[in-house]
């Protein structure tokens, strides 16, 4: 990895928020790809019935709408290259890193880890004990299990069952 992140992390300005659906999109348009033959065929179909770019970009500005005062921009040069929602669960002693991304021209630079050490910083100053993130176990979500292995996250193994209940 080249480490020459030299952007800013601040603040979520809804300004940014076509900018931050569109790097986010760019971001993910590999994973789903590599994740769909992993995944029963009934279950993606359930999850994305009008495609994956249609969902992700729902669920991705209800969250840039809904909670934008848990979300964090980091920019270069006025432009933003990633972020990251940080959620607080305090009945936990925890808090979640729910969303980060990275702009695909802006990968592997060290700015996926200055994210990540910025919401360490706020769950933290919340008073947390510890940082949880979720990914997915298929090849597509591979580099995301590398960054958080390489950030110092363990693994905690979880089962996810799905029927198909034939509607």
């Amino acid at each position: 990895m080249v480490d020459d992140f030299k952007a800013t992390i601040a603040a979520y300005d809804p300004g940014d928020r076509s900018a931050l659906l569109d790097l986010s999109l760019r971001a993910w348009r590999p994973v789903f790809p590599l994740m769909r033959p992993n995944v029963p065929g009934f279950v993606y179909d359930s999850f994305y019935p009008e495609g994956w770019e249609q969902r992700q970009a729902a669920d991705l500005a209800e969250v840039l709408d809904g909670e934008p005062e848990n979300v964090d921009v980091a920019s270069e040069g006025g432009r933003p290259v990633g972020w990251v929602c940080t959620r607080l669960h305090p009945g936990d002693d925890m808090g979640e890193i729910y969303v980060i991304v990275v702009d695909p021209d802006h990968q592997r630079r060290g700015i996926g880890r200055a994210l990540m050490e910025h919401t360490h910083r706020r769950i933290a100053e919340a008073g947390m004990r510890m940082a949880m993130v979720e990914t997915g176990g298929d090849p597509g979500h591979a580099p995301a299990r590398r960054a958080y292995e390489a950030a110092g996250f363990e693994r905690w193994p979880v089962a996810r069952y799905f029927k198909d209940l034939g509607r």
